[in-house]
């Protein structure tokens, strides 16, 4: 979210509704996806790496495709910890820090599969990058409890959770007054018991974030983690001035002047308040944002920290490179750019563009280039309008940066074509190599790009990116990209072996197009 005063003073002085970005024509197809169908046969995905802080609430979901039902069993699972077999969530706490080994299993009526995972504990939390979904493309101001909870019933009945798939994210929108054991936020009315929804969240195998910032007002006119009263009343709401759902302004609104007064740091924060309410109600993700200074983000993450809960700390958005290392320090995850569009100098501008920020990342600690624009608009307005080539540009790349991965469309209108986009084990797992080391952009020839990403088990990805208007070829060449000796290709979003290659590879791209690939060098 942009933090623009100009922007503010617009969202302030109009009621808040969905801003639903313009649909595609009604005549354009949706093409079949590239990626296949998941064979029946049990495959475990997602990350091979869990990070929790000792004595914290363990969950984790073992992600599996296969036919159903399943059954789940665990070697080697750490004294502390339980798995429910039926569905393959783990779940207790570990006391003392340290790793722990164990083997993943998963059977079904067609075959088993097993795969090594490594259990952390300490203090690194989130060892690769969230993935998950946030309400605000979405729904805008018009998010309701109801809503949320759709959502996640969406993930789970599209099989999303079964591929890595795992937060359900409430973003601007859902603050009250403050109140409660702790004088934390509140909910407003349109969430009637956030405790219940967290629960049930849980009980789909999931986790479940929120939203809030250090102002007195949030960037849709709620309270916000600060307030200039000692005892956490806002003036505004005192006087009435606010809707039934306690957003600033009745009526006509605000005076520019008046909302200028407001757009800053309360007099007191209430950082700690709010993180032991959200600990209370089982919150795993906070985004936390607006015009964030290193010094109330530290706060905020000290807050968290001391909250007795494991909550992935996101800051948004549009963090000063110039302190990315005390963001690196900070948080787990820091925006790097605005608000994304569902255009194509939106998207890649911003993914193109995240080379400086390279150095900063780490497991635990991600660069956030924001969300991903694909899928269906929340209304009835159609699907977003990147072309079916854009979307595989925007999935490779943001994959390909090991940058966070939060879906922003309707999970309740999932297409053939957008599950396809993100339900690619082999795609995703380049977001999820235990690494998280994003790739180097190594040629830049006119509109052509090749970037190369380093992954653990000492293979390579490759993206070749055309970002013109036209097609053309796109060679990649082993002497520019740190290549030796014979290659074996394979087509990512295919899924397909493309042989074993030497010195070069050529391969012709649509107009803002991707070609992903795996290389591995080949045995003699």
């Amino acid at each position: 979210m942009k933090h623009t005063l100009t922007l503010l003073t617009a969202l302030l002085l109009a009621p808040l509704v969905a801003q639903p970005a313009a649909a595609a024509p009604a005549t354009s197809p949706r093409p079949a996806p590239l990626t296949p169908v998941a064979p029946a046969t049990p495959r475990i995905n997602g990350p091979s790496v869990f990070g929790v802080r000792p004595g914290s609430p363990f969950l984790y979901s073992i992600p599996a495709s296969g036919e159903r039902p399943m059954t789940f069993a665990v070697e080697g699972l750490p004294t502390g910890l339980t798995l429910d077999s039926a569905t393959g969530r783990i779940t207790g706490t570990l006391a003392r820090a340290g790793e722990y080994p164990v083997t993943l299993s998963a059977r079904n009526a067609r075959g088993e599969n097993q795969r090594p995972f490594r259990i952390v504990v300490g203090e690194q939390i989130a060892l690769t990058p969230p993935m998950g979904w946030n309400s605000w493309n979405c729904w805008h101001g018009d998010v309701t409890q109801d809503a949320v909870l759709r959502a996640a019933k969406a993930m789970v009945a599209a099989g999303l959770d079964q591929h890595g798939w795992t937060y359900v994210n409430i973003d601007d929108a859902w603050q009250g007054v403050r109140g409660g054991p702790f004088n934390g936020i509140q909910a407003n009315k349109k969430f009637p018991d956030m405790r219940s929804l967290a629960d049930q969240i849980h009980a789909l195998g999931l986790k479940f974030g929120i939203y809030s910032g250090p102002w007195l007002l949030s960037y849709a006119g709620y309270i916000g983690s600060s307030c200039d009263n000692e005892d956490g009343t806002y003036d505004w709401i005192v006087a009435g001035n606010h809707n039934e759902f306690m957003r600033i302004g009745k009526d006509k609104g605000l005076s520019g002047a008046e909302k200028k007064a407001l757009l800053r740091h309360g007099k007191f924060p209430f950082f700690k308040q709010d993180a032991r309410q959200w600990a209370a109600w089982g919150v795993d993700y906070l985004k936390f944002d607006w015009a964030i200074d290193v010094l109330h983000a530290e706060a905020m993450g000290q807050a968290l920290r001391e909250s007795g809960r494991d909550i992935f700390y996101s800051l948004s958005n549009s963090a000063n490179h110039g302190k990315a290392t005390e963001w690196a320090r900070i948080a787990n995850s820091w925006r790097t750019t605005g608000d994304i569009r569902d255009t194509w100098e939106s998207i890649s501008r911003i993914g193109f563009g995240q080379e400086k920020w390279g150095p900063y990342q780490s497991p635990g600690h991600y660069n956030d280039p924001d969300m991903f624009e694909i899928g269906a608009n929340g209304d009835a307005k159609g699907f977003k309008l990147l072309t079916p080539d854009e979307q595989y540009t925007h999935v490779s790349l943001w994959c390909l940066l090991s940058a966070p991965l939060l879906l922003g469309c309707d999970l309740e209108k999932l297409d053939p074509f957008t599950l396809g986009l993100i339900t690619n084990d082999e795609v995703l797992a380049l977001d999820q190599d235990p690494l998280c080391k994003p790739a180097s952009c190594v040629v830049t020839k006119e509109n052509l790009k090749v970037y190369v990403k380093e992954l653990a088990d000492g293979t390579k990805a490759v993206g070749l990116f055309n970002i013109g208007e036209t097609p053309a070829t796109v060679t990649l060449l082993w002497e520019e990209s740190g290549l030796k000796g014979p290659q074996r290709l394979r087509d990512l979003w295919r899924q397909k072996d493309l042989g074993t290659f030497e010195g070069k590879y050529p391969v012709e791209i649509p107009a803002h197009g991707v070609s992903l690939l795996k290389l591995a060098p080949a045995k003699n």
